[in-house]
């Protein structure tokens, strides 16, 4: 499975808010949560309310892809068998060229075994129903930088700023001044040349 993307760009897609997605098979109901997310940490922790929430449900099954290249990723059976449920999550998310985004989805068991063929379909339905649901986004893949400077380099830090369409944030002004940007992964090189001829950058 080529779980990398299929651009090259600093562009990827993902989805821009929450969205459900559900499927029934012989009495055994498979709901769908996708969420967009941006972290491991945030993974976890929607993981965590879900269990929770539907602490009634036999399993919790899931799959995540991370970042521009989606390098960080994840596919969790929850006690299904062997690649039955999170591998086929994850397949779509892959076959959707997603990332920055999580998919759980919570089996209810209905009495009747589907086998591996109908587990697989089960899990790899309810994933792509909730992504039919979604609304895909075009993400922008960014750096960000911290610049220190003298206060009497301010015009010039600014003007790379405004040349670059970049942000200013969390700026503190006094004799030194710092502030925040993050800078599209595209324009990096030319942003820190053009940057370092000021002032100080750096990423954080």
């Amino acid at each position: 499975m080529n779980l990398g993307p299929q651009s090259h760009s600093d562009c990827y897609k993902s989805i821009s808010a929450p969205c459900k997605g559900i499927f029934k098979d012989k009495g055994s109901k498979f709901l769908a949560f996708a969420y967009p997310v941006d972290s491991e940490e945030q993974v976890k922790e929607i993981i965590s309310g879900i269990r929770k929430e539907y602490f009634d449900a036999r399993h919790h099954c899931y799959a995540y892809r991370l970042g521009l290249m989606a390098d960080k990723w994840r596919a969790n059976d929850d006690g299904e068998p062997s690649s039955t449920a999170g591998k086929p999550i994850l397949g779509q998310l892959v076959a959707n060229d997603l990332s920055d985004i999580l998919i759980v989805v919570v089996r209810y068991f209905g009495g009747i075994l589907l086998g591996t063929p109908g587990l697989i379909n089960a899990y790899k339905s309810a994933a792509a129903d909730a992504i039919a649901n979604a609304t895909v986004v075009e993400k922008i893949a960014t750096v960000r930088y911290r610049i220190r400077f003298d206060y009497a380099r301010m015009n010039a830090v600014m003007k790379c700023l405004k040349d670059f369409h970049l942000p200013v944030e969390v700026p503190e002004y006094g004799d030194e001044c710092t502030l925040e940007t993050s800078v599209r992964l595209t324009s990096e090189a030319s942003f820190t040349d053009t940057m370092n001829k000021i002032c100080i950058c750096q990423r954080v």
